[in-house]
């Protein structure tokens, strides 16, 4: 193995990165280190690329990462179900680490523990570099959820796991059993996609897909949305649309937009649920009446990131779910590390879903 890894490191907004040499870390009990064979530009990338959002620096981006572990301490280190990894398994893994017995784990949201180490998100201590997914090797921490990525799973459909999927994921669970509901899903980039697929895959009775790009709301139909809806219309017109099909049920928003979840509350079925997942970055405040949302039985949850158990259901619903819809052909180029440069550029300017990054 070599004893050298590369990181490509951010320092400051809309300005190159550059090249740093590091050596591989001493494993500690808990840890392990991945060659990464794979990462995907994720949107968040893109705004913290072009200070869209605030993001500590210097620090290396990118957490949709998949990579076949390269070391591990004397001890082992053991994945999320409790099998001993070994060298050269084909691993994804939870998008932090965190204090499995802390109190917000004990809570069920160890996504907000304290601290909590998250990948492709840390600022560069010293020489604690490799955290992120634009580099060729990864160091995970004491407490990252390891999940091995099971055979038949190509690299653009694995990258996106354990950011987009197991989002959708928790948004899946937090909506609570969907069989034979009607889904609205508000969004149609990455996130919205999978999102239609999951439902579906949830045994949903009738998905619907809303976004303002009317190609990319008629591409979720690839993707098990069974109606495409232009946002553009008002809740008058989305509510003919939808009403002689039972209504929404469910609204599964990905938009982050204030005005489409003001939009999906309106449209919603009594006894409805909202659950916002895409309201990551700053927008005006939501015009919200009490008195609707209280005679109308309504229920709002939001998730930010999600569980490990998420993460874990998203590697099923990829198992069983790749061969019926077309993943891959999201990651639309591939790009080497050393053109990560041109790869945001074209991700950025491009309207593509995803660009792949191919460190080694």
């Amino acid at each position: 193995m070599k004893n050298e890894a590369l990181a490509m490191v951010f320092s400051e907004a809309e300005k190159p990165f550059h090249p740093l040499p590091v050596d591989l870390p001493l494993l500690s009990s808990g840890e392990a280190l991945v060659e990464i064979t794979y990462t995907t530009i994720c949107t968040s990338d893109l705004h913290t690329f072009y200070g869209r959002r605030g993001a500590p620096t210097p620090s290396v981006l990118g957490h949709e990462v998949i990579g076949r572990i390269a070391s591990l301490p004397e001890n082992g280190v053991e994945d999320f179900y409790g099998e001993h990894l070994r060298i050269g398994d084909l691993v994804t893994w939870s998008v932090y680490a965190h204090n499995h017995a802390g109190e917000m784990a004990c809570k069920g949201i160890p996504q907000k523990s304290t601290p909590l180490f998250k990948y492709g998100h840390e600022r560069i201590e010293q020489n604690d570099v490799l955290s992120g997914g634009f580099a060729t090797h990864c160091h995970l921490r004491k407490g990252t959820d390891i999940f091995k990525i099971p055979e038949g799973i190509t690299a653009r459909e694995a990258a996106p796991l354990n950011c987009t999927h197991a989002t959708v994921a928790g948004a899946i669970r937090l909506a609570g059993d969907l069989s034979g509901k009607n889904v609205l899903v508000i969004g149609a980039g990455m996130l919205g996609i999978s999102a239609c697929a999951m439902a579906q895959y949830a045994e949903a009775k009738h998905v619907f897909a809303m976004d303002l790009d009317g190609r990319r709301a008629e591409n979720s139909k690839r993707f098990g949305a069974n109606t495409a809806i232009d946002a553009k219309l008002s809740s008058e017109e989305i509510l003919q649309i939808i009403q002689p099909l039972g209504g929404i049920d469910v609204v599964i928003d990905t938009s982050g937009s204030a005005a489409a979840m003001e939009k999906g509350l309106a449209i919603l079925n009594i006894g409805g649920i909202s659950v916002w997942v895409g309201a990551v970055y700053s927008e005006r405040n939501i015009s919200l009446n009490a008195e609707t949302v209280v005679r109308r039985i309504l229920t709002i949850k939001g998730l930010h990131n999600y569980i490990p158990e998420d993460l874990s259901y998203a590697i099923k619903f990829l198992k069983a779910t790749h061969m019926t819809y077309p993943f891959a052909s999201l990651v639309e180029t591939d790009l080497p590390l050393s053109k990560l440069d041109e790869a945001f550029k074209v991700a950025n300017e491009s309207g593509n879903y995803r660009v792949g990054i191919t460190p080694n």
